[in-house]
């Protein structure tokens, strides 16, 4: 299952190239010993403390047709009759979208759109700090207090401009406020500012999906710099990292909600392995999106995956699943010799 893992993994951005390619061959050494051992890599990890892991959605559904409010509504009343019950939404808005680029006026800036994403960043204008929270209110009155709502928000903010959207978003009770400064494709926390922000406010500030080993958690932990984090277990460093943590968070009164979103079907296998072992600060985990043919190239996840926004918790060895050859070996190019000499040999 290595260079299956290799190839989902591999990432551009932030800490991630490094933290990929680590993670890869962590994860598949634990599949490797838990069925070694006839064991799941949940018992190799210490235990579980749960039996069914929570997930919460972003990419999964129809996502927003535009930046307008009745677009974000439309979407989530979509979402909320998914079939697999998800009790948390997250959506995008601000610079983690096009909105600075559809929007005029929405911020002090030139808006760029190129090869890689987020290239916006800067001060909010009114305008935009409007735009924003009418979105996020037209989200509410779909989902209630029936259903979390998650946003993901950068990177790109200024200090100035994410704690005025995090204060006038205070009422709404939004579940956290995802990469306000830092984030994807950033190789650096800001530490000091996201303690300014989440010190000055009471919405949830979220961040951590690019960083990569433990050292990168340790000043937003212990400076209780952010109340939510959420390393992905296919950039951080694999599943001990991840683990290890969220032991640590939990001692600082941090929550956790890993990510995952590109991780694919090893991934969820391996979030569902690790967070069955994580501390009572666990939220819940990003749900990968998963495709229909990622489906078919292993055997052994549950079906259906989700029911009621939970995952089970099986005990099959190892990640509990399998690689089908038979499925993978239809996808591959002809030339390519990856099972005759990755695999059978």
């Amino acid at each position: 299952m290595l260079r299956e893992l290799c190839l989902e993994y591999v990432n551009l951005g932030g800490f991630k190239p490094w933290g990929s390619a680590v993670s890869a061959i962590e994860i598949a050494l634990w599949d490797i010993a838990g069925k070694a051992y006839g064991l799941p890599v949940y018992k190799l990890l210490g235990g579980k403390i749960r039996d069914k892991v929570r997930v919460y959605n972003t990419g999964i559904g129809p996502a927003p047709a535009g930046f307008t409010p009745e677009d974000y509504a439309e979407s989530a009343r979509k979402k909320k009759n998914l079939p697999e019950g998800f009790k948390i939404f997250k959506f995008g808005v601000g610079f983690h979208t096009r909105m600075p680029v559809v929007i005029p006026n929405f911020f002090y800036g030139e808006a760029e759109e190129g090869p890689t994403p987020y290239l916006n960043r800067g001060h909010l204008t009114e305008r935009g700090l409007k735009h924003i929270i009418k979105c996020v209110k037209a989200l509410k009155e779909v989902l209630g207090d029936e259903y979390g709502l998650a946003l993901d928000c950068g990177p790109g903010f200024s200090l100035q401009s994410a704690l005025i959207l995090a204060k006038a978003l205070e009422p709404l009770n939004v579940m956290w406020l995802e990469d306000l400064i830092t984030g994807d494709y950033t190789p650096y926390t800001a530490v000091e500012a996201f303690r300014l922000i989440s010190s000055n406010t009471t919405t949830p500030i979220h961040t951590g999906e690019q960083i990569y080993l433990r050292q990168g958690f340790k000043d937003l932990i212990e400076n209780n710099a952010v109340d939510i984090i959420g390393p992905d277990p296919c950039d951080v460093g694999g599943l001990a990292e991840l683990k290890w943590i969220a032991e640590f968070a939990d001692l600082h009164g941090v929550l956790i909600a890993p990510h995952g979103v590109l991780d694919g079907v090893i991934g969820a296998a391996a979030l569902i392995q690790v967070c069955a072992t994580l501390p009572k600060n666990f939220i819940a985990f990003e749900m990968p999106i998963i495709e229909p043919i990622w489906r078919d190239l292993v055997n052994g996840l549950p079906n259906p995956l989700v029911r009621d926004g939970y995952i089970e918790v099986r005990d099959k060895p190892g990640l509990g699943v399998k690689l089908n050859e038979k499925a993978l070996e239809k996808h591959l190019p002809e030339e390519d010799d990856f099972l005759e000499y990755g695999w059978r040999k």
